[in-house]
């Protein structure tokens, strides 16, 4: 059997913050099994490859994980070069480890090609350092799609003590905000939305803890895959940037 695959991370969309690994991935590739959040243009740099989607957003799943799996496994038997590609990492909140213990069991070839994680990519795009000598010594990236992933985490932190990193954590901002505060931070504390992190069309708005509580329940239309940043490092994007434009323009809420 000669089918491999590839666990390939995208990146935060633009195809020029590919690896030079991914990019030979995908021209070589048989099939490709692609995220929700991966950008269109990531796609056309697999020409030879047939597509197909595996997204899952909030509450609409193209297919569920065993199902992925299977088709990963069956292309591979099939003498197949598969590429399941997925926005950022593979292994940061992105199921990549699920997928990799699941093609150790079935005995199927495959390696992994880190990505650029948008949790360390979004703030870097908007002038913002997830740490900074003075203000921030450490970050922790976390899961904002439910409460009982993210609550012994912030519990555990003691207020201002290193940089927040929230991933799916738009839906849920008021509520993460006010757990926050409730712990002691203050609501005066810098905050940013960052939507749509090296894609055309990207944005940022700044905000604070409490007006995060105060606009949570807000819809905001967009379609931007978003990175919610949390502490003093966020007021650095004042000045960094002003030089060298990000490409993130800023919108008020």
């Amino acid at each position: 059997m000669t089918g491999f695959v590839s666990l390939v991370g995208a990146g935060p969309g633009d195809p020029e913050l590919l690896t030079l690994r991914a990019l030979r991935r995908l021209r070589e590739a048989d099939l490709v099994l692609n995220d929700a959040l991966v950008h269109a243009d990531l796609l056309e740099l697999a020409p030879k490859a047939k597509r197909f989607y595996v997204g899952k957003r909030a509450g609409r799943h193209s297919i569920d994980q065993d199902g992925i799996h299977g088709l990963m496994i069956r292309a591979a038997r099939r003498d197949q070069r598969v590429v399941r590609l997925k926005a950022g990492d593979p292994f940061v909140l992105g199921r990549g480890g699920e997928e990799a213990l699941a093609l150790e069991a079935a005995g199927i070839a495959y390696e992994v090609v880190p990505g650029l994680s948008s949790a360390t990519a979004a703030p870097l795009l908007a002038g913002i350092p997830v740490t900074h000598r003075g203000l921030a010594s450490g970050f922790a990236v976390i899961s904002g799609h439910a409460e009982s992933a993210y609550a012994p985490i912030l519990d555990g932190i003691a207020p201002g003590a290193m940089t927040l990193v929230v991933l799916m954590g738009v839906k849920l901002r008021g509520a993460i905000a006010a757990r926050l505060i409730a712990r002691g931070w203050s609501a005066a504390t810098p905050a940013a939305l960052l939507f749509g992190a090296s894609q055309p069309g990207g944005f940022v708005r700044r905000v604070t803890l409490h007006e995060l509580v105060a606009t949570g329940d807000t819809e905001i239309a967009t379609d931007f895959p978003a990175v919610l940043v949390i502490g003093e490092v966020v007021s650095l994007a004042d000045v960094i940037g002003q030089l060298h434009p990000v490409p993130l323009a800023e919108r008020s809420l």
